[in-house]
């Protein structure tokens, strides 16, 4: 039966009608009115049907309902704007960038989810886009849904490889799914659910002669996986030419090197990858949290020719129901040819140049007399206290003064800015003078450290 069309040329169904007689219609028109956020109802409905805690971590911060969010801006329930300067390194192209939003849109207009049968243009057209950027020779992708499913994907490679043994650095974060949790070296997080996977060691990070040692007693092996800069251990920023040395190392010892770029890539460390900054290409590179554009969740295990062909002769081995959704894949398109196209490489470099200095002088002149270092890395900034109590004191802080930061999952002294590269010089200036009250405002908390005077 062919299709019938309604008044509006919004598809009918066909097939049986609806209970009452008339036809089902699909694709009805939707209200630009979205429901009104009731603060309670929403803090009522986590604690009964998805996390209490997350509801209590909620109600500790202030009750905040987050219902808008546009550049580098959120609003809440109750009209109130907030900086968002955090969201674990999502917003590199800020909040409901146009062009990303333009592609997404045009995709929902005609084919969101495809049948997984058939090939599909913009997963061609996202493929095409994301290795044009990559590294020299990672020419072949899988996408997924999250970060650590591209992990995952990663693993299973280095296992179709021969790669079955893995070595990851203390401090690393690659996700909480077995497999990445394997591999993401916090005794926190990992012991709830032991036994994880067999043969993982976890060598220091930045040092090069620990994981020699570890792959000369594995030729052959082993599967490396590391991060550039370490971001949810605090901002951790190696000597220059340590992931030339772990590629060289690798290559010596022929193990598969993994580099996760998943917080650390598309323009977040002030070039398009941290591998680019020593000329390094792995053998797997990962990548997500930006990759779509901070409108849909996507990322992508992106390989070698040769690491990838054994995917090549068996395409069912390792699949997933949504990954290459047609409109995640629009958004992988939106959220690269906005990074090219504005010049969100550049302007990542630009801007960490600008904050990192500020931030550190801020805290110099109210917190002098407490032990503290401040690093950055392109738009990767972490602030980092002796005591952990000082870092939840300043992140708390911030969020009254409307600034929204994050503390680090695997290191609870440092509070960690993954600023957009979209903010504008109004933004920069507000971020500025909100940290600023935000760190008098800790320092007169804590007495025993001396506030200036002239401050």
């Amino acid at each position: 039966m062919p299709d019938r069309t309604g008044t509006d040329n919004t598809p009918v169904a066909n097939g049986a009608p609806a209970a009452n007689g008339a036809p089902v219609t699909y694709g009805a028109p939707v209200t630009d009115t979205p429901p009104v956020a009731d603060d309670a109802w929403v803090a009522s409905a986590y604690r009964r049907t998805m996390s209490s805690g997350r509801a209590r971590l909620a109600d500790v911060l202030g009750g905040q309902v987050e219902v808008e969010s546009s550049g580098a801006w959120i609003t809440t329930s109750r009209g109130q704007r907030i900086l968002n300067v955090g969201g674990y390194g999502v917003f590199i192209t800020g909040a409901r960038h146009p062009t990303v939003v333009r592609e997404v849109e045009r995709q929902l207009r005609t084919h969101p989810i495809g049948t997984r049968i058939f090939l599909d243009p913009a997963a061609a057209r996202a493929a095409d886009l994301l290795t044009s950027v990559t590294p020299p020779g990672l020419d072949r992708v899988h996408f997924s849904g999250s970060g650590t499913e591209a992990v995952e994907a990663a693993i299973k490679l280095a296992r179709l490889n021969g790669r079955r043994r893995l070595v990851s650095m203390t401090g690393g974060y690659h996700g909480k799914t077995m497999g990445a949790l394997s591999v993401t070296a916090r005794e926190t997080f990992q012991k709830p659910f032991r036994p994880l996977l067999p043969d993982v060691e976890h060598v220091p990070f930045g040092d090069v002669e620990a994981l020699t040692r570890t792959l000369s007693r594995h030729p052959g092996e082993a599967c490396v996986i590391v991060e550039p800069v370490q971001g949810e251990a605090g901002v951790v920023i190696p000597a220059p030419g340590y992931l030339r040395a772990v590629r060289e190392a690798c290559t010596r010892y022929g193990a598969l090197l993994v580099v996760d770029e998943v917080q650390s890539g598309l323009g977040r460390l002030g070039a398009w990858w941290g591998c680019d900054a020593e000329g390094v290409s792995p053998d797997i590179l990962l990548s997500g949290k930006a990759l779509g554009g901070a409108v849909i969740p996507v990322a992508a295990t992106i390989a070698t020719q040769e690491t990838f062909s054994v995917l090549d002769r068996d395409p069912i081995l390792h699949t997933s129901t949504f990954s290459a959704a047609p409109i995640a894949m629009a958004a992988v398109c939106g959220a690269i040819l906005a990074i090219r196209e504005d010049g969100l490489v550049e302007r990542a470099a630009a801007l960490g140049a600008r904050l990192t200095p500020e931030l550190e002088r801020i805290i110099a002149t109210y917190l002098p007399h407490h032990p503290y270092e401040v690093r950055g890395a392109g738009l990767l900034i972490g602030i980092e206290f002796a005591d952990p109590a000082m870092a939840a004191d300043l992140f708390m802080a911030l969020v009254t003064h409307d600034v929204i930061a994050n503390l680090s999952l695997n290191s609870d002294h440092v509070v960690r800015l993954t600023p957009p590269a979209t903010m504008t010089d109004s933004d920069v200036a507000f971020l500025f003078e909100r940290f600023e009250r935000a760190a008098r405002s800790v320092a007169e908390r804590n007495p025993e450290y001396e506030v200036p005077a002239h401050a």
